[in-house]
């Protein structure tokens, strides 16, 4: 399988994102999450566009989708889909919703955007692979740290520590906006349900990839991402 696991996208992903328009509301959610997601698709995800169908291939997804402009510059980045389509968001012909759709942008493994809904389908998506006999490839999911608000979660993780998912990385991208919070921080939710955890600046590079390359064997695994408060 062709991988590419070294582009910087950093110089053309200031301006693929200002060619998204329409959904400035939404745009706190976005930049939360450009970094992790540059990260992740310059240097750690096993895909490419001419891999999108490779049973080996790693999967992203997008459980934070109801702000997916930063998702969609870094597809575009990444050739998955052209530069083009960024300047008509969500238009009447339009393939990028303010929900990505699965069914129509090349890449997008889920249509996401409800909250709550993404770690379950990634814990699904390792439960999968392994009953196929894939060993390889690794699954990715990125929350808000308000979906953990959200009581399909708690199974979810509870579930995946239970049975030594280690093929499962989940990142939460931690910009307070959650409602409750959790006692002893969002790494100890995880944790005490048996998976391994780092938190870690989420604008710096480094570290990200060093937290996302950071899974144990038996356990799965979770990276906190902090990042400005959205408030």
């Amino acid at each position: 399988m062709t991988t590419t696991l070294t582009t910087d996208s950093s110089a053309r992903l200031p301006g693929l994102i200002r060619r998204l328009t329409g959904d400035e509301k939404h745009a706190p959610s976005a930049h939360s999450t450009i970094d992790v997601l540059q990260v992740l698709y310059d240097r750690v995800l096993r895909v490419t566009p001419d891999s999108v169908d490779d049973p080996e291939r790693d999967r992203f997804l997008l459980s934070k989708g109801h702000g997916p402009a930063a998702y969609y510059a870094v597809l575009a980045a990444h050739g998955f889909i052209p530069d083009a389509w960024l300047d008509d968001l969500a238009g009447p012909e339009s393939r990028l919703g303010h929900h990505p759709d699965r069914r129509l942008v090349p890449g997008v493994e889920i249509s996401s955007g409800s909250l709550g809904h993404g770690l379950g389908l990634a814990v699904g998506t390792a439960l999968g692979l392994r009953a196929q006999g894939l060993h390889k490839p690794r699954v990715y999911v990125l929350l808000g740290d308000a979906e953990l608000d959200e009581g399909s979660n708690h199974e979810a993780i509870a579930y995946a520590g239970a049975t030594g998912l280690d093929s499962l990385t989940a990142v939460v991208v931690d910009n307070s906006s959650a409602s409750y919070g959790w006692a002893g921080g969002i790494a100890s939710r995880f944790t005490v349900n048996g998976w391994t955890a780092d938190t870690v600046n989420g604008r710096d590079h480094d570290a990200l990839y060093g937290a996302l390359t950071g899974h144990r064997p038996r356990h799965p695994h979770l990276v906190v991402a902090r990042t400005e408060s959205k408030g």
